[in-house]
């Protein structure tokens, strides 16, 4: 396992729609094993493939209790709304208001390419539509209201 460079949202690669994973390999999961480890170093809450130059639809979000391997993954169904501040590892220091659903589920495969679907709420369902976004090479500063003073972020804590 090994950390990867994280893109920064100036790289072409980012704004590509990535190409569904068809090969559940042991490249695949040095992949996703390599993710893991660059999003726990970067302290995030999710990575896509394509923010470590890998144009493949793959994301992983860290739960709480597990970090979530999503191959191929769709949202199916959404709920609600919430709109707060949101930030990205390819935007160092940048946080936008966003609009987002409450609630998502999403129906992905996991590294051995067997169906499951996920859900979540709040940040859980915004971390996912976040990462997916990623995959057809959108970044949250393209769906944005606009972004944060630091006067308004530091209100928030």
């Amino acid at each position: 396992m090994a950390l990867r460079n994280i893109l920064t949202d100036k790289e072409p690669a980012l704004h590509k729609v990535c190409k569904p994973v068809v090969n559940f390999d042991r490249k695949l999961h040095t992949l996703l094993d390599d993710m893991k480890d660059t999003l726990l170093e970067a302290n995030g809450v999710g990575l896509a493939a394509p923010q470590v130059g890998i144009l493949r639809r793959v994301v992983i979000v860290d739960v709480g209790d597990e970090i979530l391997e999503l191959i191929n993954p769709e949202i199916i169904e959404t709920d609600g709304e919430q709109e707060g501040a949101e930030g990205c590892l390819s935007v160092p220091g940048r946080y936008g208001l966003v609009k987002r659903p409450y609630y998502a589920k999403v129906r992905a495969q996991d590294r051995y390419g067997e169906w499951f679907e996920a859900e979540g709420e709040e940040l859980i369902g915004r971390c996912f539509c976040h990462e997916l976004d990623h995959l057809d090479g959108i970044l949250y500063t393209q769906v944005m209201d606009r972004f944060l003073t630091d006067e308004e972020l530091n209100a928030e804590d």
